[in-house]
């Protein structure tokens, strides 16, 4: 009784703690402190209270003399007590092995933007500086068409000479199914290889079979450029589907390719960008009403045989069409007995022969009759024309 009498005395007197009271009370704060920054995961949550012990309470003198002696180890006490709380996983390895990892993630993704980034200026560079020097070629040859489209820019002349300048050659008409950029001989060789590649895949697609292609009626780009139009049908999905394979194959290849979903199938007849000296002039657009006539024209069909890899820079050939690299043939274009269409065609094409020839044979005559002095003449001119012909077939 006394000493609990002594210290109620003691702890109302301003008086300076022993040293190893001191001591403990810094430890309990730091320790305190320290609970406090620990994670959540890692704070230790005491038991819950057990039923208290059969026996004696122990005297309040000794339980405060075992939490403030100096001599007792708390640290100690608490890892051999059952209640004390686990050891920190956190605390038993070093912090850089926590943090390396999210940092080196963060390096890597910035590092894979960076490549990212750098592929799409590379790739942009690219686009900007190209310029398409080749393309695919369906070369138009059927005699009908061609009669067809040289008679509408007849008709064309006539109302606006100025557009002579814009008229593209017959030797020249075609169907564009690709464009490209081969800068040197190399990338002309891979594209000759891609070409060749594209063969089996549209005779796939074919399955043994012409494609027809009908052409009917006209229409511009931009009032800039004239053209004769694809007619609807089937054989645009068949087109369609075959500017894509060339496509899709030449840039597997490497060659960079014009965009195939601008591509739209058209036989051109006049750009006013052929000539400069038509804008100078004031030709800036192409009047409607010069092909008014021609809107639903029927100007024929052509059958897909031939696809070239054409320049549009090198020299042309003498017949007109483009320089040609290589050319793969889909077929043949008179093979095999002809259909019900081929052989209207050709009843066509001869009728149309015997109707020509017989018109300039009376023209002739009827010039002859008017001039009665040339008739004899010419008839000998003939006649010595025939039998040196003759001769010639003897040898």
């Amino acid at each position: 009784m006394r000493v609990l009498r002594l210290l109620r005395l003691l702890r109302l007197l301003p008086l300076p703690l022993p040293r190893g009271l001191r001591l403990g009370k810094l430890r309990a704060s730091a320790g305190l402190a320290s609970a406090a920054r620990a994670p959540a995961a890692c704070r230790w949550t005491p038991p819950r209270p057990s039923a208290p012990p059969s026996g004696p309470e122990p005297r309040p003198g000794l339980r405060l003399g075992l939490a403030s002696s100096p001599g007792t180890r708390p640290a100690t006490a608490a890892a051999a007590s059952p209640d004390a709380p686990p050891a920190c996983a956190a605390t038993m390895e070093r912090p850089e092995a926590v943090t390396d990892e999210p940092q080196i993630n963060l390096k890597r993704s910035q590092e894979n933007e960076w490549v990212k980034s750098d592929q799409v200026k590379k790739r942009k560079k690219k686009r900007k500086d190209y310029q398409p020097n080749y393309f695919l070629s369906i070369p138009i040859t059927d005699k009908e068409i061609i009669k067809g489209i040289k008679i509408l820019q007849n008709a064309i002349i006539q109302q606006d000479e100025r557009l002579a300048k814009a008229m593209v050659s017959d030797g020249s008409f075609h169907i564009t199914l690709l464009v490209m950029q081969l800068l040197n001989e190399d990338e002309v060789n891979i594209g000759i290889d891609a070409l060749l590649e594209l063969k089996p895949f549209i005779e796939e697609l074919l399955q043994g079979k012409h494609l027809t292609l009908p052409f009917q009626g006209i229409g511009t780009f931009g009032n800039q450029v004239g053209f004769v139009k694809l007619a609807e049908g089937d054989h645009v999905n068949s087109l369609l589907e075959i500017a894509e394979t060339a496509n899709r194959t030449f840039q597997e290849k490497g060659i960079l390719v014009g965009e195939s979903r601008s591509f739209k199938p058209h036989l051109t007849f006049m750009k006013l960008s052929k000539s400069l000296w038509l804008r100078k002039n004031g030709v800036k657009k192409i009047d409607p009403d010069l092909y008014e006539k021609f809107i639903s024209h029927r100007f024929g069909e052509e059958i897909l045989y031939r696809i070239d890899l054409c320049s549009m820079l090198k020299k042309k050939q003498s017949n007109g069409y483009y320089h040609c690299e290589s050319s793969i043939v889909i077929g043949e274009k008179n093979g095999g007995e002809p259909d019900d269409a081929e052989l209207v065609r050709l009843s066509k094409r001869l009728v149309e022969n015997a109707v020509l020839k017989a018109v300039q044979q009376y023209l002739e005559e009827t010039q002859n009759k008017n001039k009665p002095g040339e008739g004899s003449s010419v008839k000998t001119e003939a006649a010595d024309q025939n039998g040196n012909d003759n001769e010639n077939n003897r040898k």
